[in-house]
C-alpha cells in the first residue's frame, strides 16, 4: 500500500515541477486512430471505421477486429471512402469523443 502512495507522490511531484517550469499545468494528448469513413449522413459527424489485429493468447492467431467510431467533422469536409486520422476528446455527445484531425497522406495506397 505505502508503495502504490509513494508511486503517487512521485507523479504528483514530477507535475508540480513541470508546471513550476513552464507555469502551466501539462497537456494530455490523447489517442490518436486510424481509419476509413463509412458513413457521412450527420451533420457535422462521421462514421469512422477503425481496424486492428489482435492475437489469440493461446493460439497465437492473429485475427482482425474493427469498431465504429462517431467523430466530430465541424466543416463537413470528409467524405466516405477518405482516411483520416481521429484524435480521442473530451466529450462531445453521448456517442462522440473523437475529432478528425486529417486525411492520410498515402490514400492511394490504402484504398487497395
Amino acid at each position: 500500500m505505502n508503495k502504490i502512495k509513494n508511486l503517487f507522490s512521485l507523479s504528483t511531484k514530477n507535475e508540480e515541477k513541470s508546471e513550476k517550469k513552464t507555469g502551466q499545468k501539462p497537456i494530455k494528448k490523447g489517442r490518436f486512430l486510424k481509419g476509413v469513413v463509412v458513413s457521412d449522413k450527420m451533420d457535422k459527424t462521421i462514421t469512422v471505421l477503425v481496424d486492428r489485429y489482435k492475437e489469440h493468447p493461446k493460439y497465437k492467431k492473429r485475427y482482425k477486429v474493427s469498431k465504429k467510431y462517431q467523430a466530430d467533422d465541424p466543416k463537413n469536409e470528409y467524405k466516405i471512402n477518405d482516411w483520416v486520422i481521429i484524435q480521442e476528446i473530451r466529450p462531445i455527445s453521448k456517442k462522440k469523443k473523437w475529432r478528425v484531425k486529417g486525411l492520410v497522406k498515402d490514400q492511394a495506397a490504402k484504398s487497395k
